[in-house]
């Protein structure tokens, strides 16, 4: 039953976050939700209600990438023709997430 709930409660910010990213449009519904479920975390949200859903989200997240892993097999000579602009976007992503990591960290 407390996984239901965890879920409940982690499905409860997607849904807000979608109705934000409607409203505002600024960025897409999943990544408010995560802002959202963050603030309330940080805010005083016991980690409990999140944790058992979150923990096997978690412990299964690789089976997350295996749809991205096909598109890279299935695309390879179109990834490879544009090579240096994916090594470009993935390189400045990685140095802007570090930055901004760092920046958060810093506190």
């Amino acid at each position: 039953m407390r996984l239901v709930l965890s879920a409940a409660a982690i499905g409860g910010f997607w849904l807000l976050g979608e109705g934000l990213a409607r409203v505002l449009g600024l960025l897409p519904g999943s990544l408010w939700g995560m802002v959202l479920l963050f603030l309330a975390l940080r805010l005083g949200l016991p980690e409990g209600w999140v944790a058992p859903a979150a923990g096997l989200l978690l412990r299964w997240m690789a089976l997350f990438f295996v749809p991205v892993g096909v598109g890279v097999l299935a695309y390879g000579p179109v990834l490879i023709a544009h090579a240096g602009a994916v090594a470009a976007a993935v390189g400045l992503g990685t140095l802007l997430t570090l930055a901004a990591a760092g920046l958060v960290g810093r506190g």
